[in-house]
């Protein structure tokens, strides 16, 4: 007795329709996949015998030069090819086998500096010398994918599928092993060389605007102020009167000169900060804030001063944002530290909106912070309210 089928309307593998009985739908024996997989070994045969001409080539021709003044540029020259070569042939495993595999960090060799930096740069390049490797296992392996898949589908089809595939993943295992980059040591030195590019250009760019700052504000201030005293010391005789109202004239300037080099000196350090830390500092920046802000400051101990200084910066222009575009009512700042990360958290109830390219210093902010490795991760829908949290490494101050 035939057990009774779990699927309604299928008995004994055919699909029942108002008491009509229908086959399963046909479909093919070798579907698309199997057929790249195919492809792609038959194709192993031509791509191997030319990378591996080309290595044998190259590192015969290299070694034999190797003692005249050729020879080691030929074989940097060489190595620069087979990148390319890799780059071909990632191309071709990415469209037949599916295999996504990053793209090595370009050489940097604008910036090698002399000939021969860039000429050592380029020989001691692991990813051309595991494409040359690459380039030399390749001929036997192609000969024997070709071989194998050429007289299966003469003889073995009805298993090419199944012995295609395990080919195919021995292929797979093969460029991810030799033609990937060194993923964590690549990705860490690509991203160290563009932390590094960040923060030259927010170091020029902070110089600029001190020197923008003292040539428009306090030195064309002093420069007016010399001039007064000058003139005042040419009437002192003559007009005593006109001298004492130049003076005192002279005497407002000083003040207003010294109130902008203390806004300037504060913003490239302020003094509160270094005597008496996060706690202090913000607060103070809170108070000229023109929005309400509750100040929450929980840490042990103080971090080092390049990290106290990010994380005042941080929530200074935070601050700055609130109080020119947020609306807000009421805003706050929480600072903590959390194992080996020191976080800051600023909220506002404000309209919201805010974006890192919208123009409103977010994004030099992310720059800034994912610089010396930090996170910055801004919530702020339409309507509000809004939640910025940042993420900074701990590192503790030197005694």
């Amino acid at each position: 007795m035939t057990a009774p089928s779990s699927t309604p309307g299928r008995v004994d593998g055919a699909l029942r329709h108002d008491g009509i009985d229908h086959l399963p739908s046909p479909r093919p024996a070798y579907d698309v996949t199997t057929w790249q997989e195919i492809t792609h070994l038959l194709l192993n045969l031509p791509v191997a015998v030319f990378g591996s001409v080309y290595a044998i080539v190259t590192l015969v021709t290299g070694g034999a030069l190797a003692l005249t003044v050729i020879g080691l540029p030929l074989l940097a020259l060489s190595l620069l090819g087979a990148r390319q070569l890799g780059k071909a042939e990632r191309a071709r495993s990415r469209a037949l086998l599916g295999v996504r595999v990053e793209e090595p960090t370009p050489l940097p060799l604008a910036r090698g500096g002399g000939l021969l930096q860039r000429l050592w740069m380029a020989l001691k390049d692991p990813v051309g010398w595991r494409t040359l490797l690459y380039g030399v296992i390749r001929l036997p392996w192609g000969t024997l994918t070709f071989c194998t898949v050429l007289t299966s589908l003469l003889v073995l089809w009805p298993v090419l599928p199944y012995l295609a595939r395990m080919l195919a993943n021995a292929d797979r295992a093969m460029v991810r092993v030799l033609l990937s980059p060194s993923d964590e040591l690549e990705r860490r030195i690509a991203e160290l060389e563009s932390d590094r590019g960040i923060v030259v250009d927010t170091a020029a760019a902070d110089l600029r605007r001190i020197e923008r700052d003292l040539h428009d504000g306090a030195q064309a201030r002093l420069v007016s102020l010399a001039m007064g005293l000058g003139l005042a010391k040419e009437k002192l005789l003559e007009d005593p009167d006109s001298a004492a109202a130049m003076v005192e004239e002279a005497h407002g300037e000083v003040k207003l000169a010294l109130q902008e080099l203390r806004d300037l000196a504060r913003g490239i350090h302020p003094a509160v900060l270094t005597d008496r830390g996060l706690d202090a500092a913000l607060s103070s920046v809170a108070s000229r804030c023109t929005v309400p802000v509750k100040v929450d400051v929980d840490l042990p101990t103080r971090p080092a001063p390049a990290i106290e200084g990010i994380a005042y910066f941080t929530v200074s222009e935070l601050l700055q944002n609130i109080s020119k575009h947020s609306r807000a009512r009421s805003a706050s700042v929480d600072v903590w530290r959390s194992e080996n990360r020191l976080l800051i958290q600023v909220r506002d109830d404000g309209r919201g909106g805010a974006q890192l390219d919208a123009g409103s210093g977010m994004r030099g902010l992310a720059e800034r912070l994912g610089a010396v490795d930090g996170l910055f991760v801004v919530d702020s829908p339409v309507g509000g309210p809004t939640v910025v949290t940042a993420e900074l490494p701990w590192r503790d101050r030197e005694a």
